[in-house]
């Protein structure tokens, strides 16, 4: 005899019930954690955007050598991660909007990148530039290998559109002063101030004809240069104050442009 069509009603209901009784609760909506966490809600710091030719994300070595628990980490890496999450940056046309970016050493720029770079400071971007014009960085890729860490940083482009120069430091290997930190100068550069840049507004560090820092504003964004990399190029030895320094020009980056 075929079940009766009561009883395959009330058979179903009972598994439904059963079902129900061992289920997991359904997870809270995201307006309701955001509720229940806001007493210790925190804002959350911005990225930190990295577009570099240095070892400082990645560590030099095969893939296998990048994975290991053992690989060395970067100083520099350690600084710019303080509460922060840092982000490598492969092409400068995809930058999202707004945000630091930090340029150390980084290699020539394609044409667009130039202008995409520029339309992202002036729309709101800060920039921190850490540009040398003969970086002696001990690498363990060959002469000629891609990978090796840029030695002559090839931006003219871009700090002609900003109105500035960046020549070689003839003075012999010193340790100079920016905002009360010592900054290693190896083989350096110095900016000059062309006077051509396209509404812009460049100063140099010091005041005088010549500097190692230079800062523009340019539109709604700001950008600050220092012209050698020495102090990055050592991943075991930041040098005394090597850390302090790179945090101090990080936040100085980050600081609202000033006019003039």
């Amino acid at each position: 005899m075929p079940p009766r069509p009561g009883l395959m009603l009330v058979a179903a209901l009972l598994l439904l019930a059963a079902c129900s009784a061992n289920s997991p609760d359904p997870a809270p909506s995201p307006s309701a954690t955001a509720a229940a966490s806001e007493p210790n809600a925190k804002v959350a710091r911005s990225d930190l955007l990295l577009f570099t030719s240095l070892p400082i994300l990645w560590a030099e070595g095969g893939m296998a050598d990048m994975l290991s628990a053992d690989a060395p980490v970067h100083w520099a890496r350690k600084v710019l991660e303080t509460n922060r999450t840092l982000k490598p940056v492969d092409n400068l046309t995809q930058l999202p909007a707004g945000g630091t970016l930090v340029m150390a050493q980084p290699r020539a720029l394609a044409p667009e990148e130039n202008v995409a770079l520029d339309n992202w400071v002036r729309a709101g971007g800060h920039l921190l530039l850490i540009v040398d014009p003969m970086l002696d960085a001990h690498s363990s890729y060959g002469l000629g290998d891609r990978r090796r860490p840029e030695a002559i940083a090839m931006l003219s482009p871009i700090l002609a559109r900003w109105g500035l120069r960046l020549v070689d430091d003839a003075r012999d290997d010193h340790v100079a002063r920016w905002s009360g930190h010592a900054v290693p100068v190896a083989e350096g550069g110095l900016f000059e101030l062309t006077g051509q840049g396209h509404e812009s507004r460049c100063r140099l560090g010091d005041g005088a004809a010549q500097a190692l820092t230079a800062s523009c504003r340019l539109g709604k964004g700001n950008v600050l240069l220092l012209g050698d990399a020495t102090f990055l190029a050592d991943g075991d030895n930041a040098g005394e104050g090597g850390g302090a320094l790179l945090a101090a020009l990080v936040t100085a980056a980050e600081a609202p442009a000033q006019g003039d």
